[in-house]
């Protein structure tokens, strides 16, 4: 599923700098800096160019999930037709709670950066924000997660095919 995803928004982008492209992948919430590093290496990017691209597309809407997805899913759980989608997304959040709550900090850190289902900088900041985490621990935190990812994803997307090939 992931790998149709990301074909239909290297299709879409289609004419765009591949480096906005990667970095546009990146910013969406599931799909994050793993599936942009995947897009960045079906793109042919430098690995350089496509971990830049990865970390600024995935950090670009953290701050904003950190101020806003609380008061954003309070109103959403006013609506009719989306309070039982804020609903599932906060108990979602909810249920991966526990893992960060104990190491706060660490916790956050190794949350984000094991690329697992469910794990990565949309999910962390809506832990981060549901623990209020202060956003000057949480960025931190969460960028040294997402580094960490980067460097498991890169063996998987660059390293191993280099080592087949």
């Amino acid at each position: 599923m992931t790998q149709n995803l990301l074909n239909w928004f290297i299709n879409v982008l289609q004419g765009m700098p591949n480096g906005l492209i990667v970095g546009i992948v990146s910013m969406v919430p599931v799909i994050e800096l793993r599936g942009g590093l995947i897009a960045a290496a079906l793109l042919g990017m430098p690995l350089w160019e496509g971990v830049v691209c990865c970390l600024i597309g995935n950090m670009i809407p953290v701050p904003f999930i950190l101020l806003f997805i609380t008061p954003f899913f309070n109103w959403l759980k006013t609506t009719k037709l989306l309070h039982k989608f804020a609903e599932k997304m906060e108990a979602r959040a909810e249920s991966k709670k526990d893992r960060v709550e104990k190491y706060e900090f660490w916790g956050l850190v190794l949350f984000v950066g094991i690329p697992l289902p469910g794990t990565g900088a949309w999910t962390g900041g809506m832990i981060a924000s549901m623990l209020n985490i202060p956003l000057k621990k949480a960025v931190p935190a969460i960028f040294l997660g997402l580094l960490l990812a980067t460097v498991i994803m890169c063996i998987f997307t660059y390293g191993i095919p280099a080592l087949i090939a």
